[in-house]
């Protein structure tokens, strides 16, 4: 049993969730909605339990893939921004119906860089994730891809996640990848790569382990959950990475039950 997991885990009350591309999408690129379903009981479950979740939800493209195939190839700027806006109705619509089972309500919200660098807009996402959260509603957040370019792009959902947790001063960021963790180096090419459990300082961790590449469906790769990490534990915010694509695993992950690596808050 992994106790530190476990319990901060426990010992959290305002949770935000990071789910990327990888986890959501099947082997072919199409949704896994069984993954959406199963995902919004275990949060139902922990709500009743007294957490209070976010979730910041990877998976326009891929939902607009599942929709539109024959766009699937294209790789114009404007064909990806406009796959982007058929994808995020679809990717809700998926989310509504996996939380409608559970009796739970959700609320969309699409930033941009600029909404985090401008005071007002900052407010306004506060006080909305508050009112949210504060009447049962699980707000479920992604970037606006649609209208974003390269120079005002957030660029990933690691560090959005971070951004959002800071601002709704969470007291845990879980990370749902496709690894298990942060390893010495890649596994899935050094079969004696080892996972690091518990990170106390990331300067250390950087000079220990080799950073691969982006990889299949994300945006983000092993860099950007570090960089996610260093935002949130200045703030107090302890970070969880783990491998989403295990049966139920964030009640496992509750219960200690499944491996992560956990950087602790400064």
């Amino acid at each position: 049993m992994n106790q530190d997991i476990s319990e901060i885990f426990k010992s959290a009350r305002k949770i935000v969730i990071k789910i990327g591309s990888n986890t959501l999408a099947k082997e072919d690129g199409t949704q896994n909605t069984d993954f959406m379903a199963s995902f919004a009981q275990q949060c139902a479950n922990l709500i009743k339990l007294g957490k209070e979740i976010v979730v910041v939800s990877s998976g326009a493209q891929v939902a607009g893939v599942s929709t539109t195939k024959e766009w699937a190839r294209k790789k114009d700027v404007h064909y990806r921004q406009a796959l982007c806006a058929i994808g995020q109705v679809e990717l809700m619509h998926q989310w509504r119906k996996a939380f409608q089972q559970q009796g739970l309500h959700i609320g969309q919200l699409l930033f941009t860089k600029e909404d985090f660098e401008n005071n007002l807009h900052t407010l306004n996402i506060r006080n909305t994730l508050f009112t949210l959260v504060d009447e049962g509603v699980i707000p479920i957040i992604n970037e606006n891809d649609s209208v974003s370019f390269e120079e005002d792009k957030i660029g990933d959902n690691d560090n959005l996640s971070a951004l959002t947790a800071i601002l709704w001063s969470a007291d845990l960021l879980i990370l749902f990848s496709d690894i298990d963790g942060i390893y010495t180096d890649n596994p899935k090419t050094n079969k004696n790569a080892k996972l690091i459990e518990k990170v106390d300082s990331i300067a250390e961790l950087r000079k220990s382990i080799k950073i691969g590449e982006t990889n299949a469906f994300g945006t983000g790769g092993i860099e950007t959950k570090i960089q996610a990490a260093e935002k949130v534990t200045e703030y107090g915010i302890n970070l969880l990475l783990a491998n989403g694509s295990y049966e139920r695993a964030l009640e496992n992950l509750y219960e200690g039950k499944i491996a992560g690596t956990i950087f602790t808050a400064k």
